[in-house]
């Protein structure tokens, strides 16, 4: 174990939130021992200024709770203690140990204990440990470092300020044991190696290729919430390219991994999407998970709508019809809710909507609570290299107009595709008494 003391680093705690000072000194003042740990030190030793602060602790989770009445104990793989303090979350977790501490769950021990799959794969892993069996319990190096705000000394373990200094991302232990236990650590090493802009250390790196295939044994549920952490944190764009690096795409979207590689349109709108959220989000504007996975699964969607034209159906009969196989079968490797999934559609099929300029109906198009997503999303296309005929300058300009303008221009428009109308319903005729 390596020591930095106080003069040797540059953590100051003025950078700390007042909530985990709180929390870390009412632990100490009860006996127990509390460090804030991984991105929050990491990120203090980088210079940054973190919003999220963990802590962890040799006290158990319902000894935590019983020191908190904010809090509440939650997940069930690894039990964790959330403490609030209005809007703000401190995450309190107890040392975890080796599995060989705790093969059985007993109420002594209070259900401490872990469970494997038969291959490799961690199923529990409450098992509680000390401050140097949770070091290497840790997936990440540079995630493994402990700040003590009583001693104000940092504790490295595992390397993780050398780790810091050679700008890596390095995985604790033998790579390929630990992306067994749990895979989705493959998917948190290409993260934080985009977040950080650091390089993948050679043997972390050197793993995935043999171990990737284990993605597919996580639940869609917990794939979609990594998902979540990859593409909606801030560096979705260098997310994207390390995925492919490491050819993990197609773990999270098989058929839209399958189509970037033939088709270099597809690629670039995905590209353009990504690099389009972060930029909202370093401008503290809102973003939704439905648009990116409308850009990530749309080269599918459009694919199999001209599939089903070629075939005969109309427009908009086989975009409604493509997208919900297109979502149907996402769904199958990540859990997508409904309350993204449905945006998701519309902004697809509002794409036949845009290419109708002609008429009263082209002017409320503007009005609708679709039309802003949908028309960001026709720009990005073009700026894909997709040809539109023009699309997106005629509803640029045409959004500068007022509503007696709009029905003018929307009057001499160019018609679009036309699609193929509703027949009406057949009246059933009465039953004979």
């Amino acid at each position: 174990m390596k020591v930095i003391p106080r003069d040797q680093h540059c953590i100051s705690r003025k950078n700390i939130s007042d909530s985990a000072l709180k929390v870390m000194s009412r632990l100490r003042s009860q006996g127990h021992q509390a460090y804030l740990v991984g991105g929050a030190v990491r990120d203090l030793l980088l210079g940054g200024h973190p919003k999220d602060f963990d802590i962890a602790t040799d006290a158990t989770p319902e000894e935590v709770h019983g020191l908190f009445r904010n809090s509440r104990i939650i997940g069930r793989r690894f039990r964790i203690v959330h403490v609030r303090f209005g809007r703000e979350i401190i995450e309190v977790t107890t040392f975890r140990g080796h599995h060989d501490n705790g093969d059985e769950a007993s109420p002594a021990t209070g259900g401490n204990h872990s469970r494997q799959s038969d291959k490799g794969l961690l199923l529990r892993d409450n098992v509680y440990g000390t401050l140097e069996e949770d070091a290497v319990r840790r997936d990440l190096t540079v995630n493994a470092l402990y700040y003590d705000a009583g001693s104000f000394e940092v504790f490295d373990h595992v390397h993780g300020l050398q780790d810091l200094e050679k700008r890596q991302v390095c995985i604790i232990g033998d790579p390929e044991v630990r992306y067994r236990e749990d895979p989705v650590r493959m998917l948190r090493a290409v993260r934080f190696a985009a977040k950080l802009g650091f390089d993948i250390e050679q043997h972390t790196a050197g793993a995935i290729p043999r171990c990737a295939h284990l993605l597919r044994e996580i639940p869609a549920a917990r794939l979609f919430d990594e998902f979540l952490k990859l593409f909606l944190s801030g560096y979705g764009a260098a997310t994207l390219e390390q995925l492919l690096a490491h050819d993990l795409l197609q773990y999270l979207f098989d058929e839209t991994s399958h189509l970037v590689h033939q088709d270099p349109g597809a690629l670039a709108l995905i590209r353009a999407a990504t690099a389009n959220t972060d930029k909202r989000i370093a401008e503290d504007k809102p973003v939704t998970p439905a648009f990116i996975l409308a850009a990530l699964l749309w080269p599918v969607a459009n694919r199999l709508a001209s599939d089903m034209e070629d075939r005969g159906d109309s427009p908009m009969v086989a975009m409604h019809s493509a997208a919900q196989q297109t979502i149907a079968e996402a769904a199958l490797q990540i859990s997508v809710p409904r309350r993204f999934s449905q945006p998701m559609r519309e902004i697809w099929e509002f794409q036949l909507r845009l290419q109708r300029r002609q008429g009263k109906k082209a002017a409320e198009l503007v009005e609708h609570r679709r039309f802003r997503a949908a028309y960001d999303f026709l720009l990005l296309r073009e700026q894909a290299g997709e040809d539109t005929g023009g699309l997106g300058d005629w509803w640029t300009e045409f959004q500068t107009l007022n509503m007696d303008q709009r029905v003018e221009q929307a009057a001499s428009a160019p018609a679009g595709k036309p699609g193929r109308r509703r027949r009406p319903r057949r009246r059933r005729k009465p039953k004979q008494a």
